[in-house]
């Protein structure tokens, strides 16, 4: 009976594993995400101060 028990919790931790590897692929992506639209805010910003510069 506890051979039965061992076999079943065996099986279940893998799927907790990879949920928790799913949720962090995730997050990273996410932030890859949220650090490439700050690029290209700051981008906007530093061309239009380039161009005031430019000015003077």
């Amino acid at each position: 009976m506890d051979s039965a028990n061992d076999v079943l919790n065996s099986i279940n931790q893998p799927v907790k594993a990879k949920t928790s590897n799913k949720k962090r692929k995730w997050r990273e992506i996410e932030q890859l995400k949220e650090q490439y639209q700050l690029e290209r805010d700051l981008k906007i910003y530093e061309d239009s101060l380039e161009y005031m510069l430019d000015d003077f």
